[in-house]
């Protein structure tokens, strides 16, 4: 590469980049800080508005082709640091105190892969440099404690009112399964449901998080919509498969937040293709394309296409999911680059202002 270059001109190229995640230039999100010659090339300096732990490999070498590309070849050395900040919610709600934004994951129906979404996005995100906690509100199937390793632990108790919540992989998690006999069937009535989860949420020290990963009861019935309007939501992810029946109702899950206010960062295609392990043979077993026809119909992004493979069901039941077990491999990458685009989604977002101004009361004197 050349050493000849004229700084400013590359300032000028990098502010045109266009962020894969966020699908804004630099120059919108204001990501370049600063271009430094040093004597092998450039020092860039970046800074996402998402955990970018492990990325600088990969936006490196894309920086260097946008460049090249425009008659700039020149070796970067890159520094990247993120900085997470909290989103707006629902009007009339509050985010949580000392948690930057809370990500619902849903379905319309249930057995398209939720949980385990959920789960790998939320260690994605802690691998990925964040401060990630994950709640699980599926009371009636509640499924995490077995997927992080954690079955059989239960919170601890600070001064008697706060639960400390148990830790895996550096997530804090927390779930009605650390409360109640394992064997036990939760048979409750909705506001019983609504009560229980909004006690989770509420009193549990998170501590201060980026992200609060909540795994949404599947379907789209009244303890759903209920959650969706109570918790403060800066987004929501909606998990289907391509086939037909699942998207119908994944399409009923995205409109409920819809009718809540609950900005949609995008779909999920789970079990997307499955590839033989050992011939190698792809096979699109629940159809193709039914998640992109999904988001082009309804305007919001395909965040990500997952493979069906049952390493991953191996891996999330012995309590060591796919991010864990096998970051380096394809799946594990797949999960890796869902985290940064949907991630990504959250961060072109409108941020939160609540705290911005002073609260002005007018009384009568």
């Amino acid at each position: 590469m050349s050493t000849t270059f004229d700084p400013a001109a590359i300032e000028a190229a990098l502010g045109q980049y266009l962020d894969p995640n966020t699908r804004q230039t630099w120059a919108e999100s204001r990501a370049l800080r600063g271009v430094t010659v040093i004597p092998t090339g450039v020092q860039v300096t970046a800074e996402l508005g998402y955990p970018s732990g492990g990325y600088e490999t990969e936006l490196r070498q894309a920086l260097e082709t946008h460049l090249a590309e425009r008659g700039l070849s020149v070796a970067i050395e890159l520094t990247l640091s993120s900085r997470i900040v909290a989103h707006a919610v629902q009007r009339g709600l509050t985010p949580l105190p000392g948690i930057a934004n809370v990500v619902a994951v849903a379905s319309g129906k249930g057995g398209v892969g939720k949980s385990t979404v959920a789960v790998n996005l939320a260690l994605a995100w802690a691998r990925q440099g964040a401060r990630v906690g994950m709640l699980d509100a599926d009371i009636y199937g509640p499924s995490q404690p077995i997927m992080l390793g954690l079955q059989g632990e239960k919170p601890g108790v600070r001064d008697g009112k706060q639960l400390i919540p148990p830790r895996a992989h550096g997530v804090a998690a927390m779930s009605i399964g650390f409360l109640v006999d394992v064997e036990q069937p939760m048979v409750w009535r909705g506001p019983m449901v609504t009560s229980a989860l909004n006690q989770l949420l509420a009193e549990t020290d998170w501590g201060e998080l980026d992200y609060l990963v909540v795994d949404m009861p599947p379907g789209t019935g009244d303890i759903q919509l209920t959650l969706a309007q109570k918790v403060p939501v800066a987004g929501a992810v909606i998990v289907t498969t391509p086939q037909d029946i699942a998207l119908a109702d994944a399409r009923k899950g995205l409109k409920m937040f819809e009718k809540v206010n609950v900005p949609v960062l995008g779909i999920v295609e789970n079990m997307s293709v499955h590839v033989c392990s050992n011939c190698g043979h792809a096979e699109h077993i629940f159809g193709t394309g039914g998640g992109e026809r999904m988001a082009t119909q309804y305007g919001v992004e395909l965040l990500g296409a997952l493979p069906l493979d049952g390493r991953i069901r191996e891996e999330v039941d012995g309590g060591r999911p796919t991010v864990v077990a096998a970051p380096d491999s394809a799946r594990g990458e797949a999960y890796l680059a869902l985290a940064r685009r949907t991630a990504g989604e959250l961060a072109r977002r409108s941020r939160d202002r609540s705290g911005a101004f002073p609260k002005i009361i007018v009384e009568d004197t």
